[in-house]
């Protein structure tokens, strides 16, 4: 497979969760940078969290996956669907092209268990349906360029037009036909993208009736899907707020991208703190090799910090082979402790510094944290994003409600969100070279100097009225 790199360049989303209407740019028009760093600033249920969920969905549809019923409530109440849309800048080899995924979903009954609803609407199951996808796509390479163009439109009654594309990408072929016409039925059915379902990439990797002139062209094509595919899979990680929740029930959730020379894995773990865990033998050399990586960078954040596995044995998993069972201690000042001991903030840095970590070295790397401050020590997470600002390679979007990185990374890094749902993000204008972002996101939030407003003013009095109000309801 061609080694490509996927960045995403922007994002536009309309009738999700709050955000009625809101675009946001992932590129720093201020100074060009290798990385590429978005943190979404703002107050709670401001569209943070949305943000985070969209690109969620992004991962989804990539990997083919279903769409979790949660997301079918997602849709505003207001809204007969919700709109994302995606732009990417892909390089392929000496080809670059600049991508353009779009899709809605909607809210619809359950048809699976419609005939076991015997009491009416009350109890109708709901499923998030992706429909209207589009995928559309402009390349440049040394031979030839091609302007903006649609590739693939599934809306309509075909399995997608324009009709030139899909004898290019899939041929004519009337059983392909057909088949790609069933499952196009199907993924709506269970909630998963059509455009990038196995079968719509097998149909196209089976077409060998491309020859003569749309012979490169189907090349190329071909490599923008493969190139997308493999970032959903590969190089995209989203890792939410469930990550803190977990660790609060002494879980560890890992995340990780570890490769050397050609030998690499990728996935994501979730290992028990309160006591040992049994995992298969190839997965605990996984683990081996991930935190002999983390180490190197731990002890220089939290100096002499490092964590290790103790092996208790083998025993025998439930499909006959050997695993290994384990747990996770933490070494510091010369005394070996279990990591279930160590704080919150400790196990947070822990379950995401591998792919901070690939962040700052590799390119085509996404990695999307909602709420990256939580539980870590705001000089320390300053200092983190900084280094990865400077020197960092990959693409970190990131939700916070500690204010420290304000004063410590680029303002072309920093995005807002704001009071009105109808344009729920922007950048701060007006904001000079000697001005402290911090202060000056603290200075509009009183005083309003921006286009947009950042903040719902509250009333100090009538919250205290209203806390006395409500002790005087519980006889307090």
């Amino acid at each position: 497979m061609n080694r490509s790199i996927v960045r995403i360049k922007s994002i536009s989303i309309t009738n999700f969760k709050n955000v009625t209407h809101g675009e946001l740019s992932f590129e720093n028009s201020r100074k060009p940078y290798k990385v590429s760093i978005v943190g979404l600033y703002g107050q709670n249920g401001s569209g943070k969290t949305a943000l985070i969920d969209a690109m969620q969905l992004l991962k989804l549809t990539l990997t083919g996956q279903p769409v979790p019923v949660r997301f079918a409530d997602y849709i505003s109440v207001d809204a007969e669907f919700a709109t994302i849309r995606y732009e990417f800048k892909v390089e392929i080899f000496q080809t670059i092209y600049d991508a353009i995924y779009e899709f809605n979903m909607k809210k619809e009954p359950d048809m699976s268990t419609q005939n076991l609803d015997f009491q009416g609407t009350e109890n109708t199951k709901y499923i998030a349906t992706i429909f209207d996808e589009v995928l559309s796509c402009s390349y440049m390479a040394e031979e030839a360029k091609c302007r903006m163009g649609t590739l693939i439109n599934t809306r309509t009654d075909e399995v997608f037009l324009p009709k030139t594309k899909y004898n290019i990408i899939v041929g004519n072929d009337k059983a392909t036909f057909t088949d790609l016409l069933v499952d196009k039925k199907m993924t709506a059915v269970t909630s998963r993208s059509f455009v990038f379902s196995k079968k719509l990439l097998m149909a196209m990797q089976q077409n060998n009736k491309n020859k003569g002139k749309d012979l490169l062209e189907f090349q190329r094509y071909q490599a923008l899907l493969e190139a997308l595919v493999t970032f959903g899979n590969y190089e995209l990680f989203v890792i939410n707020t469930t990550n803190s929740g977990l660790i609060s029930m002494n879980a560890l959730p890992i995340s990780f991208k570890y490769q050397v020379k050609s030998i690499g894995a990728v996935g994501n773990l979730m290992l028990p703190l309160n006591e040992a865990a049994t995992i298969p033998q190839e997965a605990f050399e996984v683990v081996q090799k991930v935190i002999l990586n983390m180490n190197v960078v731990l002890e220089q954040l939290i100096p002499g910090l490092t964590i290790s596995i103790r092996n208790l044995g083998t025993q025998v998993l439930e499909n006959g082979k050997v695993g290994s069972r384990i747990q996770l201690m933490s070494l510091k000042n010369n005394k070996e402790i279990p990591l279930q001991y160590e704080s919150e903030g400790i196990k947070k840095i822990i379950s995401i510094l591998q792919l901070l970590i690939v962040v700052y070295n590799q390119s085509s790397i996404t990695v999307a944290i909602d709420e990256l401050d939580a539980g870590v020590f705001e000089y320390l997470l300053g200092e983190i994003l900084r280094i990865i600002s400077e020197k960092g390679k990959g693409q970190l979007i990131f939700t916070s409600h500690n204010l420290r990185p304000l004063e410590t990374i680029d303002r072309g890094f920093i995005a807002f969100t704001t009071t009105n749902p109808l344009n729920r993000y922007i950048r701060m204008s007006n904001v000079k070279d000697n001005n402290n972002l911090r202060d000056f996101y603290y200075r509009d939030i009183v005083l309003g100097e921006q286009s947009e407003e950042v903040y719902d003013t509250t009333n100090n009095s009538e919250i205290a009225l209203a806390f006395r109000e409500a002790g005087e309801l519980i006889g307090s």
